[in-house]
């Protein structure tokens, strides 16, 4: 666990001090294609200094002693070749579950692919203009950044940093107001190869201490109580926005919300937590 210290001087003036500060705060679009169109009057949120030899840093889970804080975060999954499918009628998006999450007025994070945001481009819109969501990149084309990632396809390592670069392209062609900085590995697969190629795109890499066991799941009591077994101060839930692949995400939602409320729990987004302390892999 590391401590996390806020840096209130502009960027600008920090020069070598951001090694002692622990994080730094970013403008809400990657520095990798926005830098130079990020305006100073942009809301800034927190990331995490670079790791060890300049290593994109890792966040796992928010500090265990500061409240009982939890981050429900869903990833928007969708491969670069399922167009086909989309287009035979499978449903990739979850317009219930957003729904849901409203009703109940939790914030989340929404990790979405760029081949997700031009499947869907009204939603993803939606997402990143409402304050109870934050948007953040879950890569374009959901291909794996490793070998050997649950069967999903490779990123060729000299196409990994593009790869993200391009769905935050997807979102501001959707219309995604300020899409965070943060990245999550699909199926959370990295290894020192790629966090050293994606350490020029500016982006905090994105894990979690908590699997919610949603993805093709049919029984949500299950999911929820596998949420509720695992959840401490500080977690990071995943969980999935794709219907075909986690029907049961909603139900299991609503069950897990009412009851972590009950225990004193407090849903935050991503940026709250990386906000408040951290945990580094």
């Amino acid at each position: 666990m590391i401590t996390l210290v806020r840096c209130t001087a502009l960027v600008a003036l920090l020069g070598a001090a951001l090694t002692a500060c622990g994080t730094t705060e970013a403008p809400r679009r990657p520095a990798a294609s926005t830098a130079s169109s990020a305006s100073s009057a942009k809301p800034s949120v927190p990331t995490l200094a670079p790791g060890p030899a300049g290593l994109t840093p890792v966040f796992e889970h928010g500090p265990r002693t500061a409240g009982r804080t939890v981050a429900l975060t869903f990833d928007a999954d969708m491969t670069a070749d399922q167009g086909p499918r989309a287009a035979a009628g499978e449903h990739f998006d979850n317009p219930s579950l957003i729904a849901a999450l409203r009703e109940l007025k939790v914030p989340a994070t929404v990790f979405m692919t760029g081949r997700w945001a031009e499947e869907y481009p009204d939603q993803a819109r939606a997402l990143g203009r409402d304050r109870l969501f934050e948007v953040a990149n879950h890569s374009y084309s959901h291909y794996a950044f490793t070998a050997d990632c649950y069967g999903l396809p490779t990123v060729d390592r000299g196409r990994m940093r593009a790869d993200v670069e391009r769905a935050y392209a997807a979102f501001r062609e959707a219309g995604v107001r300020d899409p965070m900085p943060y990245f999550r590995f699909p199926g959370g697969c990295h290894d020192p190869a790629a966090l050293k190629e994606l350490a020029a795109a500016g982006v905090t890499a994105v894990q979690w201490d908590v699997v919610s066991g949603d993805a093709f799941a049919t029984d949500p009591d299950a999911v929820a109580r596998q949420v509720l077994d695992g959840v401490r101060p500080g977690s990071v839930v995943v969980l999935h926005c794709t219907r075909s692949a986690a029907p049961v995400t909603e139900a299991a939602v609503r069950a897990v919300v009412p009851e972590l409320r009950r225990q004193g729990y407090r849903f935050v987004k991503v940026s709250e937590l990386v906000g408040s302390g951290n945990a580094r892999t």
